[in-house]
């Protein structure tokens, strides 16, 4: 497991995520933040994510341990934070689903995406072409 941070807004919110099992992982209180809205609206929205058959909650939810946390935290894998972002009316919720597509996009068109800060933080020089 590891942690990284794979995305930035110009209002300076970070999403450092958990990285297991092939896909991120973030916590509700996360989500709160990314997608600038109330704990009570991002339970709302994960609930129908599971209720109305998109995801099922069995492999897209773990619990994780954290520091300082007497008990395991509910943590939900990256089908779920896209489908509650595109089922949040937000700005910054727009503004991520963007993020993501465009980063789709450029994987579609490349064959592979990069994250260029990653890369540069683990001392990796990689040029394309």
């Amino acid at each position: 497991m590891s942690h990284v941070e794979i995305y930035k807004t110009e209002n300076e919110i970070k999403l450092n995520v958990t990285l297991e099992d092939d896909t991120v992982w973030i916590s509700q209180a996360q989500m709160v933040e990314l997608f600038g809205r109330e704990r009570s609206v991002i339970t709302k929205h994960v609930n129908n994510v599971f209720k109305d058959g998109e995801l099922e909650e069995a492999g897209n939810v773990q619990f994780l341990h954290i520091p300082n946390s007497d008990k395991p935290v509910k943590f939900f894998n990256l089908d779920v934070i896209i489908s509650v972002g595109y089922r949040v009316k937000s700005r910054q919720g727009v503004q991520f689903i963007k993020c993501a597509i465009q980063l789709l996009n450029q994987y579609l068109v490349n064959g592979y995406a990069l994250n260029q800060k990653r890369l540069q933080e683990c001392n990796i020089e990689f040029e394309i072409g």
